[in-house]
């Protein structure tokens, strides 16, 4: 059902192309700014090979029993090592699920030093939180495009938060930072959010572009009911999401049980489509993805600059370092409005106060260094020519792409576009399409599609789902 997640070899050469380049210049250009400044200490640790060459990642997030792990059985269409599904808290641990020949549960020491993965940094939280991951590997055609990761679910109270032993808000920023989706998971009769779900929300802040929301077991209600829930859940939302923007929320029930009541049917297949076709976006969009991380990267290592810098001219030189020190923390929002004055830089690139002001504590300022005009010259070279160069790339191989599917009533209308595809195969890859009810296609029916293409090897045509 879900095998349009493959990733195209189009695809695979356009990402591979680009990530090249950006290790290349992050390397070249980036770090050396990143290494200087002590940037690694304060905000993302340095980027490996792993953290470029990895698959799209999507985080799932909510309450416990909202259903994170039954979604992703609903998606493999098979269950993975190390599943739990139960009405009470199962799934007590982190669970990356990838692409692998065998099938095998890799546990979270061993995640982290191996080379080859991009989990390392997340050493640094220690034995109580590795006890708690964990890498199932499966050989599925979906995690061949994909990456998925499973969460614990998030308790009420703060006895809880507590006894886990781990800073868990910690873990979930460092996963927000690295994935390409984020999927908040509510179920249709626990709206509420509790406190620890709520610092889990606001983690996620500066990755609004991300997150989208599911409001899952919605066929437990009736439309009447489902519509107060839908009102109910957004102005829940309205309290913890600081956006002028409307959130995007999906309505649907994402397991394989029969609906309990049927009369929402075509609103949770339209809705169902629309998701997976969102994350059918994301190996297409992967290199465009990392491109647009490593830009913010870079404006956020810019800025780190500035204020390490103005930090070190501030300090005197012999006496009362200690009490200077202690002042410029305490003020370093007059020192952020300084600098955005002095440099034109916008409020939303500057990291978050209360954060930095915390890290400033253990640091010794005598040793930060002064302003290095020729590092930051050269990272705005960067952004002005190389990052244009390699967003040039990326449209241009867009373009051979196989399209999405769009699925409206009773019937399907499939685009398949290609700069040489040999028309015999089109039938093969038309059968992977996901439709309503994939089986009511026939194959017969695909193959006299695929004779109908013109000598472009491009092809639009409506079939009926029940020919």
């Amino acid at each position: 059902m879900f095998s349009w997640l493959r990733r195209e070899k189009a695809t695979q050469e356009v990402v591979d192309n680009v990530v090249g380049a950006l290790k290349k210049i992050y390397r070249g250009k980036l770090l050396p700014l990143e290494e200087y400044y002590g940037f690694h200490d304060y905000h993302s640790p340095k980027l490996e090979d792993p953290d470029f060459d990895a698959k799209p990642m999507i985080l799932l997030v909510g309450q416990y029993s909202t259903g994170k792990t039954t979604f992703i059985r609903y998606l493999l269409e098979r269950d993975f090592p190390g599943i739990r599904i139960g009405p009470e808290p199962t799934t007590d641990r982190f669970i990356a699920v990838m692409w692998d020949e065998k099938e095998g549960v890799i546990p979270g020491n061993a995640l982290v030093v191996d080379p080859k993965k991009q989990f390392r940094p997340l050493s640094k939280y220690g034995n109580a939180f590795l006890n708690r991951f964990q890498c199932s590997s499966l050989p599925s055609p979906v995690l061949q495009a994909i990456s998925i990761v499973d969460t614990p679910g998030i308790l009420s109270g703060e006895k809880q938060r507590i006894d886990r032993g781990y800073d868990f808000t910690g873990v979930l920023e460092w996963f927000a930072e690295r994935v390409d989706r984020i999927i908040l998971l509510f179920d249709a009769h626990k709206l509420d959010i509790s406190d620890e779900f709520r610092r889990s929300i606001e983690a996620l802040k500066g990755h609004d572009d991300k997150i989208r929301i599911i409001l899952n077991k919605a066929d437990m209600v009736d439309h009447q009911q489902l519509m107060r829930v839908y009102g109910a859940l957004m102005w829940s939302l309205g309290k913890v999401l600081q956006t002028p923007e409307v959130a995007r929320v999906y309505i649907g029930s994402f397991w394989d049980q029969p609906l309990r009541y049927d009369m929402n049917r075509r609103l949770f297949e339209d809705e169902e489509q629309d998701l997976f076709r969102d994350l059918q976006s994301l190996p297409r969009n992967a290199a465009l993805r990392k491109l647009n991380d490593l830009i913010k990267r870079a404006r956020l290592a810019k800025v780190h600059a500035y204020i390490i810098a103005e930090l070190r001219k501030e300090m005197p030189t012999v006496f009362g370092k200690e009490n200077k020190k202690n002042s410029l923390i305490k003020n370093l929002g007059q020192i952020y409005d300084k600098i955005q004055r002095e440099h034109q830089i916008s409020p939303g690139d500057f990291p978050d106060i209360k954060k930095m002001q915390e890290s400033l504590q253990h640091q010794d300022f005598t040793k930060f260094h002064s302003l290095k005009m020729h590092l930051l010259d050269v990272v705005d070279q960067m952004l002005a020519t190389d990052i244009a160069k390699l967003m040039e790339m990326i449209p241009h191989e867009e373009s051979n792409l196989v399209s999405e599917t769009i699925v409206k009533g009773e019937s399907i209308l499939i685009y398949y576009a290609t700069e040489k595809a040999p028309p015999s195969k089109t039938s093969d890859r038309a059968l992977s399409i996901c439709t309503n009810n994939p089986r009511s296609i026939s194959r017969s029916s695909l193959i006299m599609l695929s004779r109908q293409m013109d000598s472009t090897g491009k092809c639009i045509k409506r079939v009926d789902t029940e020919s």
